[in-house]
C-alpha cells in the first residue's frame, strides 16, 4: 500500500490505551461519541501490566504472609509456612490478563473501536498509523494523547546491568533475592522496600536526598519506626555517586549526609526516572509544546497548543498518577459531548501500599506553618481503637489538622491498616470545606477503624473518649 492513498476519517481518536486512555474512551462513548482508540502494546498499559496492579498485588501478598503471627494468636496454626513465588506469578498474569480482557469487552460493548500500532502526527488533522509492514492514515476532529510514561534509569545508574531492577521490572522476578538496597524515597521505593521486606528479604533502604518529600513529618517518623522494628536499615540523605559489580555483588559508593560510604548487596533496586512516552508521536513536527520536563503543555481544558488535540495523564505536568489520568481522561470526554468540566487537583490523595499502608490529603503541618495557618492538630494512636486490636493491626495513627478560627478541616494524613478504605472519607471531607462538627455529628459503625477517625476530629475539641487527657503539672 502507498502510503496516504486512502485517508479514513474519524471523530475522537485516543492515543493509548492505559487507564487515562481507556477511561476516556469508555466515557466518550457513553455519551455518544464515535471513539478510536489505538494501543501499541497491550490495553491496561504500564499500570496493569507491570506497575499498578503488580505492585499491589505483592504488597497484598507480602501482608498476607505478614499475618502468619496474628492468625496463631487467634488460633490459626500455621507453622512452617513457605513461600512459592511462582505460584504469586501465575497469579499475578491470571489477574492481569482477566483485567485486559475485562477492558477488551467494555470497550466492545461500547462500541469502542480498537486499532493496535504505533500513532505518529502526520498534521494537527491526521494521524499515521504503522502496525509491521502495514501504515494507515487517519483524519480526525479531535484527539486525545494518553501514552503515558516510561522509566528510564537515573544518572550514575549503568544501563542494562542484570542486579539492577527498575519499577517496570521488579515485579516479574522469578524468585526472591537474599538481599535487595533500594534507593529513593518516592512510593515505589517504599512499597519495593516494605512487601520484599514482609517476604523476609533483607531490605536496606536508602533514602534519597534529590527526591522531594511531600509526606507530614510525623509519618515519615512512625514508618522510620516501624521499618527500623522489623529489621530494615534505613540510611538518610543519601546521594549515590558509583555503582560497580564484581563478584556476582554490586558495590555503591555512596554518601550519606556528606560523608562518603560504601554498601555491598546482590540487588539493587531504583525506580528510575518516569519521562512522557512521546517519542513516537511526532508532536514536534506538528508544533504541540512541551515544558523544559518534556511533559506536554495543557490548559485548564487540558487542550494542547493546538485546540483540537489534548493531552492527559503522565505525558502532562505534575504528580503521575493512574487516579490523575482516569479523572483527566473523563473530565476531557464529558468536555468533548459538551459537558461542563471542573477540575481540581488540590486533594489528590497520596496513597502508598506500604506494610501498614500510607494516605495523606491536604495541607501537612509543615505547610500549615508556612501559610501561617493558625491550626489545631490532634494525632489518635490505632492501639486506642478496639477493631484495631481485634485484627492486631495496632501500628499506626490519624492525624487531624483544622483552622482555629474557622473548625475547617486542612489536612488529614494516616499510617495504618484501612488507611486506603478511608482515603476517599478524608478527600471528600475536604472538598466539602467539612467542619469539626460535620464530622462529629454522623454515626461510625463500632467497633470499626472508622472510629479512629472520628476520635482523631473530636481531639480537636478535647473530646476523645479512649484517649487520657493531657498531663498537667502540679504546682508545688
Amino acid at each position: 500500500m502507498v502510503v496516504g492513498e486512502i485517508i479514513e476519517e474519524r471523530d475522537l481518536v485516543i492515543i493509548g490505551g492505559g487507564p487515562g486512555g481507556y477511561s476516556a474512551a469508555i466515557r466518550a462513548a457513553q455519551l455518544g461519541l464515535k471513539v478510536t482508540l489505538i494501543e501499541r502494546n497491550k490495553l491496561g498499559g504500564a499500570c496493569l501490566h507491570v506497575g499498578c496492579i503488580p505492585s499491589k498485588l505483592w504488597a497484598h501478598a507480602a501482608k498476607k504472609y505478614s499475618e502468619i503471627r496474628h492468625l496463631n494468636e487467634i488460633g490459626i496454626l500455621m507453622e512452617n509456612v513457605t513461600y512459592d513465588i511462582e505460584k504469586l506469578l501465575r497469579y499475578q498474569t491470571k489477574v492481569i490478563n482477566q483485567l485486559e480482557k475485562g477492558i477488551q469487552a467494555l470497550c466492545k460493548a461500547n462500541e469502542v473501536e480498537i486499532i493496535e500500532g504505533i500513532a505518529t502526527f502526520i498534521a494537527d488533522d491526521r494521524i499515521g498509523v504503522e502496525n509491521g509492514h502495514q501504515f494507515d492514515t487517519y483524519k480526525f476532529k479531535q484527539a486525545i494523547i494518553a501514552t503515558g510514561s516510561k522509566v528510564v534509569p537515573i544518572e550514575n545508574l549503568p544501563v542494562n546491568q542484570k542486579r539492577i531492577f527498575y519499577a517496570d521490572e521488579i515485579y516479574q522476578l522469578q524468585e526472591l533475592p537474599s538481599d535487595l538496597i533500594v534507593y529513593g524515597n518516592d512510593y515505589i521505593s517504599l512499597e519495593v522496600a516494605s512487601s520484599f521486606r514482609a517476604l523476609g528479604v533483607e531490605v536496606t533502604l536508602l533514602l534519597s536526598s534529590e527526591d522531594e518529600q511531600t509526606l507530614d513529618a510525623t509519618i515519615l517518623r512512625e514508618l522510620e519506626r516501624l521499618f527500623k522494628k522489623r529489621k530494615l536499615k534505613i540510611y538518610k540523605e543519601v546521594d549515590l555517586m558509583n555503582i560497580t559489580e564484581d563478584n556476582g555483588e554490586i558495590h555503591l559508593d555512596i554518601t550519606v549526609r556528606g560523608k562518603e560510604q560504601k554498601l555491598s548487596g546482590s540487588y539493587l533496586f531504583s525506580p528510575g526516572k518516569m519521562i512522557p512516552n512521546v517519542e513516537a508521536l511526532g508532536i514536534d513536527r506538528i508544533g504541540i509544546q512541551q515544558n523544559e520536563d518534556q511533559t506536554i503543555k495543557t490548559n485548564s481544558f487540558f487542550q494542547t497548543s493546538i485546540p483540537n488535540i489534548y493531552a492527559i495523564g503522565d505525558v502532562t505536568n505534575g504528580k503521575q498518577l493512574a487516579v490523575k489520568a482516569i479523572k483527566q481522561g473523563k473530565l476531557v470526554a464529558e468536555h468533548l459531548a459538551g459537558e461542563k468540566m471542573e477540575w481540581d487537583e488540590n486533594f489528590l490523595p497520596t496513597v502508598i501500599h506500604s506494610n501498614p499502608p500510607i494516605v495523606s490529603v491536604g495541607l501537612t503541618e509543615a505547610e500549615v506553618e508556612e501559610y501561617e495557618i493558625d491550626a489545631t492538630i490532634s494525632q489518635i494512636p490505632l492501639q486506642s481503637n478496639g477493631f484495631a486490636q481485634v485484627t492486631g493491626k495496632k501500628d499506626g495513627f490519624i492525624k487531624v489538622i483544622s483552622e482555629k478560627d474557622t473548625s475547617i478541616i486542612q489536612g488529614i494524613h494516616m499510617i495504618g491498616e484501612g488507611a486506603v478504605e478511608l482515603s476517599s472519607t478524608f478527600v471528600q471531607a475536604l472538598e466539602m470545606v467539612a467542619k469539626e462538627e460535620d464530622l462529629t455529628f454522623p454515626f461510625y459503625p463500632h467497633p470499626s477503624l472508622n472510629e479512629g477517625f472520628l476520635e482523631a476530629v473530636e481531639e480537636l475539641l478535647g473530646q476523645a473518649i479512649h484517649v487520657p487527657p493531657p498531663r498537667v503539672k502540679q504546682k508545688i
